[in-house]
């Protein structure tokens, strides 16, 4: 852990770039992506840690003819090193050294929001409070008093609703003027006897004359110094007087604990939820009695009589609106291309090269490439992302996480890690982009196989284009089923070989909310342009590669080193072999290049794909096209969020896995 602020280079350019900088700090829950957003808009750049996947945004924006720097931290509870959000939140508070934090709290749950603040007072941190969600504080007949909050903490408190931008404005005031003062903050008060340890430790740390770590106050360090803080304890060994400092830290943490008879660090941390608690109830009050009708539905979600149907009604909804909306969007998308831009692309590059091999090559990547985009990566993305950001908004997927939490620790994660299984029926790529929501490297190597498992929309476009209309919806059904029970297995398995253990579920319960529309529209915005940077190069490029590979022959040369495998284990004919292997270049375009190829090989009769292929072998190819490693854009992104070891293993293992599926499937399985 460094003890100099500024060590990180892409935090470092972004200090350089502004003259006052701000940074966000709040629970995952609480509306502070929101408020990020609506501050910052586009042109987001990413912090990452080395050995980290958690990120700190940060961005730039004008407010009143000043440029001022914003770093939104990871979303977390508290502060600390017990999970890579804690840690990189915090690390990045102390090498970024903003002049001012602004703690977005739920006014809905102050008691339990108060605790980050606390903390980041006791690190000295110059603070203001975003009081979000008193819109819906005061539907739940909760008024706060926003004055008297401030007066207890020192600190300015501003009431807020960041979904729609009320009290924004009044918060980038305040808070550039907490900046600019730039004096010292006032530090919440303790325990006699934790206070007592807390000062003879800071009196220690001033009279050894060391600089102290991170530029921080001298109570700010003892603080650390009794939590048993790694990076205070690291720079204690090493500073002149450390021997002595350390002993006097040890001496003070187990007089707190004979007196208490638990750790000092956890006494600390119970000192620091009673002063919150005893804050909130001395500034809030029940002003009328709150609506049952919300904590009704909350029940009705929760409940397992009730939230699996509910559930099970919510999925078949996102996946009807997936295939109908998208469907529509993708006609409509491919019809304007091929009508209106494909025939001049088409005269372009053929009036250029000519009809020849490179001509054509090109063709793939830059006409039919971005024609597969608009038919399948876009619409269904863009309509999927849409409606994940309905479930957010409303609170529903907290339910799910909550309702979901005892089934998934089977698999070794939490209910939160429902969030990117789900997202992966749209797109395999954000999916394991999303893994950033779990605590632990083991956590995520589990999530992002299972995701990898999860049918994207490119291949449940096989499964409804071959399996369901040649061999039935009943056969197709049986696809989803049988990857869910593998899927399932191989999370069981995974969760007995991997070291460690599941960390368990802490999120709090919230109510639902009526979603905003126009933050609904950016967060599906902002996401699906994050999608369409990471997938869309290498999707092209895939799809170039794949033309060279087609126009110049040189994909009937696989045809004889795969026969044993493709033909003799799986029992396919070799171009269903040939595509299983290129469609990692373009899932999407599996079910096409395989008509492709059967023409070029059986003649115009192989159109259809029952001239070539039974039934059985049909259910076998999709089954195997739908199990093994999604595409080289997902291959991309494991490499990046786990490295390029795991997301090697992670694809090697769902090679096998499909292999071994198809071949059992075939010998077992009659049509």
């Amino acid at each position: 852990m460094s003890l100099a602020a500024g060590c990180h280079p892409t935090i470092d350019r972004w200090r350089a770039d502004v003259t006052v900088r701000l940074a966000l700090a709040g629970n995952p829950n609480v509306g502070k992506s929101s408020l990020f957003n609506w501050l910052t808009g586009m042109g987001v750049a990413t912090a990452n840690y080395p050995g980290k996947t958690v990120e700190v945004a940060l961005a730039t924006t004008q407010f009143k003819g000043q440029e001022i720097g914003i770093m939104d931290l990871p979303g977390t509870y508290a502060l600390g090193s017990t999970s890579e959000d804690q840690w990189v939140a915090r690390q990045a508070l102390l090498d970024a050294r903003p002049d001012a934090v602004v703690a977005v709290v739920d006014a809905t749950r102050l008691e339990r929001n108060l605790y980050l603040p606390l903390q980041l007072l006791d690190m000295g941190m110059p603070l203001v409070i975003a009081l979000n969600l008193v819109d819906e504080a005061w539907r739940s007949g909760v008024r706060i008093d926003h004055g008297r909050l401030g007066r207890l903490l020192g600190v300015p408190v501003v009431p807020t609703v960041a979904v729609r931008g009320q009290g924004l404005d009044r918060l980038m005031e305040v808070a550039l003027e907490e900046a600019r003062r730039g004096g010292g903050v006032s530090m919440p008060r303790y325990g006699r006897d934790v206070e007592e340890a807390v000062a003879s430790l800071a009196d220690l740390l001033v009279k050894s004359g060391a600089p102290l770590p991170w530029e921080l106050p001298a109570r700010a360090v003892a603080i650390l110094l009794l939590e048993d803080d790694e990076g205070a304890l690291g720079w204690a060994a090493s500073a002149a007087g450390g021997d002595e400092i350390v002993a006097h830290a040890r001496a003070a943490s187990a007089e707190i604990a004979g007196r208490h008879d638990e750790p000092a660090p956890i006494r600390i941390a119970r000192e620091r939820h009673g002063l919150a608690g005893d804050v909130a109830s001395r500034v809030k009050s029940q002003v009328r009695t709150p609506s049952r009708g919300q904590d009704r539905f909350w029940r009705w979600t929760t409940a397992p009589a009730t939230g699996y149907p509910l559930l099970g009604l919510v999925l078949v909804a996102l996946f009807a609106g997936l295939f109908y909306v998208g469907d529509a969007l993708s006609t409509l998308l491919t019809g304007g291309w091929e009508t209106y831009v494909s025939p001049w692309i088409r005269l372009g590059v053929l009036g250029v090269l000519g009809e020849g091999v490179t001509g054509r090559s090109l063709l793939w990547g830059v006409d039919a490439g971005v024609n597969a985009a608009l038919a399948v990566g876009i619409p269904y993305i863009l309509v999927f992302y849409l409606m994940l950001a309905v479930l957010e908004d409303t609170g529903y997927l907290n339910a799910v996480a909550f309702l979901t939490d005892p089934f998934m620790h089977r698999l070794g994660l939490h209910g939160r890690a429902v969030i990117p299984l789900v997202a992966g029926a749209g797109c395999n790529v954000p999916a394991i982009m999303a893994t950033r929501v779990l605590a632990t490297t083991r956590e995520r190597i589990l999530a992002s196989t299972l995701v990898c498992l999860v049918p994207c929309s490119a291949r449940t476009a096989v499964i409804a284009g071959a399996v369901s209309k040649y061999v039935g919806w009943e056969a197709a059904v049986g696809v989803y089923l049988i990857v869910a029970a593998l899927g399932w297995g191989a999370g069981w398995g995974l969760n007995r070989l991997l070291p460690g253990r599941s960390t368990g579920l802490v999120m709090e319960m919230f109510p639902f909310r009526a979603p905003c529309l126009r933050t609904m529209l950016k967060r599906t915005w902002h996401r699906f342009a994050g999608f369409v940077r990471v997938a869309m190069p290498v999707v092209l490029a895939g799809s170039l590669v794949l033309g060279i590979i087609y126009e110049t022959g040189l994909v009937w040369a696989f045809t004889a080193p795969l026969a044993p495998l493709v033909e003799g284990w799986l029992g396919l004919p070799a171009v269903a072999g040939l595509t299983l292997i290129f469609a990692v270049l373009r899932k999407e375009l599996a079910l096409q290049l395989l008509i492709t190829l059967a023409v070029a090989h059986y003649g115009a009769s192989a159109g259809d794909i029952t001239a070539f292929m039974d039934r059985g072998q049909i259910f076998t190819y999709a089954l195997v096209n739908t199990l093994y490693i999604p595409c080289i854009a997902t291959i991309a992104v494991l490499a990046r969020e786990i490295g390029w070891k795991r997301g090697l293993a992670v694809s090697g293992f769902t090679i096998a896995l499909a292999l071994l599926a198809g071949g059992v499937a075939r010998r077992l399985i009659a049509f």
